[in-house]
């Protein structure tokens, strides 16, 4: 039998204490925060149930919740709205990912005051949509002018808000020139040698690019975002852009591992020359349009994953959506349809079912209602595992005794 605590504390080991104890501490917090902080154990919890290994692959971002969407600037500088992590990115059965989303509104209907059948309801209408936009074949995005509801208003808001609205959240000027912001819960301060490792590598990188200039660095921190990744190595970058102070942008460089869906895994996976060109590979096959200077680099011969930084303002407010069923029903709609289009996009590459192979699946019913009860059995195993993990956490099994920076 799996040992939940040990297994958490293996799979987050060697990362920066600082922001594992951010971690474990909103983990405690709720079952769909853990859910999100623990992508690993989900998928090795999965039932053992032929129904999920018979399914085509496909490509899957591996980490799929009703947060794992947003809005971004692409890179050809257009907004639009799509799933927005692929850190755990592999191929995988095409099940796999709509049930950890059912599985996500089941888990997640207490926080958002959903009740029981309502989330059930939800959930199928995700499942519903999923399956009905593979069996079209057709992979379509979301955009402003295709955009319906909260997601239509989000991206009104990002076409409204200017990257100085983002620089004057997350830096401060000295003089003519900026800083980031150690303040706001978003960014820590590095070492000097974190400084020096990361100024080194983009000294390099600048210049191998077309514009050296623009990638100047001019201040480094330790960023402090998501759930799942939090305590890996990720720095938020302030570069000189087109120019100090309002011409600066900020970039974010983020540790890459192994996918945790890996070991879960019944079929070989495609060779990658690292963890960082997988991730990259896969956000560019399954995003609509890669976000905007996306690039698989390496610092200190490890793999990271750099690219623009966009705001963590820029998702759904779930909580404010649930408030209005229908609202909430159209935004788990769209993401599901997401979910389908990016399996659409990628498929027949590099092993994943062809189209032909997606489409046929999708027109089936059978596999739909035993999904269905797959999620429920999942969402419950969760909630058991969130009870478990709270007892540990109260007894201070994750709890540190100092929090010196990492290495």
């Amino acid at each position: 039998m799996l040992n939940i605590i040990t297994s958490i504390l293996e799979y987050n080991a060697h990362r920066d204490p600082e922001r594992l104890s951010m971690k474990y501490a909103a983990m405690r917090s709720d079952a769909f925060s853990f859910l999100r902080a623990s992508c690993h154990l989900f998928h090795a919890r999965l039932p053992e149930d032929k129904s999920l290994y018979r399914a085509p692959l496909a490509w899957t971002c591996g980490d799929m919740h009703l947060e794992n969407f947003g809005t971004y600037k692409g890179d050809n500088r257009l907004c639009y709205f799509d799933i927005n992590d692929f850190d755990e990115a592999t191929l995988a059965p095409c099940t796999w990912p709509v049930l950890r989303l059912i599985s996500s509104v089941l888990v997640a209907a207490p926080v958002l005051g959903i009740d029981p059948e309502m989330a059930r309801e939800l959930g199928q209408t995700a499942l519903n949509a999923y399956a009905e936009a593979l069996s079209t074949g057709k992979a379509r995005w979301v955009e402003r002018e295709t955009a319906e509801g909260e997601i239509r208003k989000l991206l009104d808001s990002l076409r409204e808000r200017s990257r100085i609205d983002l620089l004057d959240r997350r830096t401060e000027l000295h003089g003519k020139n900026r800083r980031i912001r150690l303040d706001t819960g978003k960014a820590l301060a590095v070492t000097d040698r974190q400084r020096e490792k990361v100024s080194t590598f983009m000294a390099e990188f600048a210049q191998e690019q077309p514009d050296p200039r623009f990638f100047k660095v001019i201040d480094i921190a330790r960023r402090v975002s998501g759930l799942g990744s939090l305590g890996l190595d990720r720095y938020v970058i302030l570069v000189r852009g087109k120019g100090s102070p309002d011409g600066t942008y900020l970039l974010d460089l983020k540790a890459a591992q192994t996918s945790s869906l890996t070991p879960c895994l019944k079929t070989p996976e495609p060779r990658w020359r690292s963890e960082a060109e997988r991730i990259v590979s896969l956000q560019t096959y399954m995003q609509a349009i890669p976000i905007a200077l996306l690039h698989a680099v390496e610092v200190g011969k490890k793999p990271f994953v750099l690219r623009e930084m966009q705001a963590s303002e820029d998702c759904i407010n779930l909580a404010h959506c649930a408030q209005h069923p229908l609202r909430l029903g159209t935004v788990i709609t769209t993401m599901a349809e997401i979910l389908a289009w990016s399996q659409l996009r990628s498929s027949g590459r590099k092993g994943a079912a062809c189209m032909d192979e997606l489409i046929e699946f999708a027109e089936r019913k059978k596999w739909r209602a035993r999904t269905m009860e797959l999620a429920q059995e999942c969402a419950a195993r969760v909630e058991e595992d969130w009870h478990t993990y709270t007892q540990a956490y109260d007894k201070g099994v994750f709890s540190f005794t100092d929090t010196p920076h990492h290495k």
